[in-house]
């Protein structure tokens, strides 16, 4: 249903003001958690109305999506990308979209999934026997020689530190061959909810109906932030790669998140023509732990437009109500644990904040359709603030 319409139905129908989400009653908001959960009887198909809103109504939109709380809200920065999210990897709380559903080229970024996908499968001890298939990648950049064979654990640190698209091919093979591999990568986006992923290529390289999601990489990212081994080599500065006996190459991290940015601890760039700049960076403030995601975004600005985002998100964490949700893993139970003496304690599942998010509070004072935007205000909680794309602009891009 179209946006203006579904706020037209919302007001009349006299529902709650939700504080993030579109306003519904409980009973509606129990249904639409529930028809995100594992039970679903099969998955949506990549690029159905089902599939877009994977994480709660608004994360269908094609603009921006944000809810201040207070009129002196500190106001989102204006970045040159045509996605990108900005979550709470551990409430699982989306702080602020932008086209987040919308299917665009991972270029590099698809690395991660590759990495989260392959890591609890091979033995970082391991060596694989380099092919033809996996040297003649252009650009190969870690420069594997066919006939060589080299660790499982380097060839993780180049795909992660330098992007190498080679050592991408050799891990896929590693499984028993590129066809399982490719398999395995995709399968395990199905396994977290992305149903906006399709993956062609294990290292992003441009290939023929290959996309992702802005909210899907930060499904994603969620869940490299559990894989210690993932964040082990994601967070490395700098290492060395063994092409051939006695010939090293250095490898140093192209994610200068990570020493320029306060808090960085991770994540992965991306670039090709179509693409443009694809980014998913991670950091840690004061117990805090924010993803952002960015696509198609101006080349040379993902990283500097992600630090912005982030900081936003730092400043804004407690003062803007959630627009949506990072759904859990399929048969997963989502739970965080504290940082503090080293406790665990069990915190809200991203889908129980939902169903708080959606149950309602206060009464829609009513919606209001202007050129561009759509803005609801509930009594007491701010305005919920969507920022539609012109009809000229396209929603679906490709590699």
């Amino acid at each position: 249903m179209r946006l203006g319409l579904r706020l037209a139905a919302a007001a009349a129908l006299g529902c709650c003001a939700c504080p993030g989400i579109m306003a519904m009653p409980a009973a509606q908001a129990a249904q639409a958690v529930q028809a995100s959960q594992p039970t679903r009887p099969s998955a949506p198909a990549a690029g159905s109305a089902a599939a877009r809103e994977v994480g709660g109504p608004l994360m269908a939109s094609s603009g921006t999506v944000v809810n201040y709380l207070g009129q002196n809200a500190r106001q989102l920065p204006k970045i040159p990308a045509s996605a990108w999210v900005i979550a709470n990897a551990d409430t699982g709380q989306v702080l602020a979209a932008k086209d987040p559903h919308g299917e665009y080229g991972p270029a590099s970024t698809l690395k991660v999934l590759t990495a989260i996908s392959l890591i609890p499968r091979l033995n970082p001890d391991a060596t694989v026997l380099a092919t033809k298939q996996a040297t003649s990648v252009e650009p190969n950049i870690v420069g594997l020689i066919a006939g060589h064979r080299y660790q499982v654990a380097d060839l993780f640190r180049a795909l992660l530190l330098i992007s190498a698209n080679d050592a991408a091919v050799a891990l896929t093979q590693a499984t028993g061959s590129f066809a399982k591999g490719m398999a395995l990568i995709n399968a395990e986006a199905r396994h977290l909810q992305a149903y906006d992923v399709v993956a062609k290529l294990p290292n992003g390289l441009p290939a023929p109906g290959q996309v992702t999601s802005a909210y899907d990489e930060a499904l994603i990212a969620r869940q490299a932030l559990n894989m210690p081994a993932f964040m082990s080599y994601d967070s490395t500065l700098a290492s060395k790669f063994e092409v051939k006996p006695g010939h090293w190459v250095a490898l140093v991290n192209q994610n200068y998140l990570l020493t320029q940015y306060r808090g960085g601890i991770g994540g992965k760039i991306g670039w090709t023509v179509k693409s443009e700049a694809t980014y998913i960076g991670m950091a840690r403030r004061d117990g805090v732990t924010l993803i952002v995601t960015v696509l198609h975004c101006t080349p040379l600005q993902e990283i500097t437009s992600a630090e912005r985002l982030l900081s936003w998100g730092f400043a804004m964490n407690d003062k803007v109500r959630p627009v949506g949700v990072l759904v859990p893993p399929l048969g997963t139970a989502a739970v965080s644990h504290t940082r503090s003496g080293g406790a665990a304690a069990a915190r809200p599942s991203a889908i129980a904040l939902a169903a708080a998010q959606l149950s309602g509070r206060g009464q829609a004072a009513g919606y209001a359709v202007a050129a561009g935007t759509v803005a609801v205000a509930g009594l007491g909680f701010g305005g919920l603030v969507m920022s539609r794309r012109r009809a000229s602009g396209g929603r679906r891009r490709t590699l």
